[in-house]
């Protein structure tokens, strides 16, 4: 058994708050609170320490796809995503014919029961075509509560998120499934208004896909779904912090509405994440990426990112203003209270997986562990 690590010098963020000059002890694959006389230390003065990353959104990386890729292909990208400090993605699939669809969630299934991703977010085809963003219009269909459930039970117990367009026919019907099942039931690619919106929410919706992306935008008489997702202490907002999909303003708008607890950063990521420009497939559509920005060849829709958590948080912290704490809450704490996971990730305490990142103090990324194992070795001497 490898000797306890004890990871000392760095400012830790905790869940009380941050401590200079603080202290990790990580033994086997744990988190623990004391050490023996004969652990390793691993000076990480001058750095940051922080929770390993999750990601509730994504659909692949390192040119590899979690949406209608092989279980290689999905591996390769989850692999991508943890050099880059994430050490929980969940695989989100794309809108695509249900038949394929069940059968590649069987796929997926396997995948999280093997602990290699978290489990399954179903992003359409219940979407709304009028805000379809980079999903094939034809695929596209009302959520009808049967078709609901068989992507439910083609998990395997694995479903954890779905995104539906809950104005369309069926759709509050579907919300109240999802929450019967425990998945998580998502407004995203909707035009609803406030008050369908509010319906939705009361109905057991808990968590806005991509907010101010692919919905109507936020209006003085018309205020749409944004305010209603942001007004209700249920919802939890996810944000794509990338300096394309979203303005530092909206993101400031997202925080100071939803405050740190209701804020999760996502990287809604595709194959080209951590990767490069060139072209790509996006479910059924084809996708340029040019100088990091994922467009659809066809019409020119924004489709998906080339984002990674990294990158988010340094961005978060340096252009953004946000306090490193409040950062930690999105990109960490809250996706695993989302996912049920946070008696495990999430946080650094005693007892949960030694999921960890260490930044240096411009918060580039330097190290990542996953349940005490180095992804990225410091090397820290």
């Amino acid at each position: 058994m490898a000797p306890t690590k004890v990871l000392t010098g760095a400012r830790v963020v905790l869940p009380a708050g941050t401590v200079d000059d603080g202290r990790v002890i990580v033994e086997g694959t744990r988190i623990a609170d004391t050490a023996p006389a004969d652990s390793e230390t691993v000076d990480v003065s001058g750095h940051w320490l922080v929770p390993g990353f999750v990601d509730l959104h994504n659909h692949g990386g390192g040119g590899a796809s979690f949406a209608g890729g092989t279980a290689e292909d999905v591996l390769q990208g989850v692999r991508t995503h943890r050099v880059h400090g994430t050490t929980t993605v969940v695989a989100s699939a794309v809108t695509g014919d249900l038949d394929f669809l069940a059968r590649h969630a069987g796929m997926l299934a396997e995948l999280a029961q093997q602990g290699d991703i978290a489990g399954i977010h179903f992003e359409g085809p219940f979407i709304s075509p009028c805000r379809k963003g980079a999903h094939d219009e034809q695929l596209l269909r009302d959520p009808d509560p049967a078709e609901v459930r068989k992507l439910i039970d083609a998990a395997h117990g694995q479903a954890r998120m779905m995104t539906l367009a809950t104005e369309l026919p069926g759709g509050l019907d579907s919300v109240r499934l999802l929450a019967e099942q425990g998945v998580i039931a998502a407004v995203g690619h909707t035009d609803a208004t406030y008050e369908q919106t509010v319906e939705a929410i009361a109905a057991g919706a808990t968590v806005a896909t991509h907010l101010f992306n692919a919905m109507p935008p936020l209006g003085h008489r018309a205020p749409g779904p944004i305010a209603a997702l942001l007004e209700d202490e249920r919802v939890t907002v996810e944000l794509i912090n990338d300096g394309t999909h979203l303005h530092p303003a909206a993101l400031q708008l997202a925080f100071h509405h939803a405050g740190r607890e209701r804020v999760a950063f996502i990287t809604d990521a595709m194959d080209a994440a951590g990767f490069g420009d060139g072209r790509y497939m996006l479910g059924t559509l084809e996708v340029e990426v040019a100088e990091g920005v994922a467009r659809l060849v066809e019409g020119g829709s924004i489709a998906g990112s080339t984002l990674t958590l990294d990158r988010a948080f340094k961005r978060a912290v340096t252009v953004d203003g946000l306090p490193v704490e409040d950062v930690v809450a999105a990109i960490s704490a809250n996706p695993a209270r989302l996912l049920g996971l946070d008696e495990r990730i999430g946080s650094l305490e005693p007892g949960k997986d030694a999921d960890l990142v260490i930044l240096d103090a411009g918060f580039d990324l330097v190290g990542v562990m996953r349940r005490g194992e180095w992804v990225v070795d410091p090397q820290l001497g």
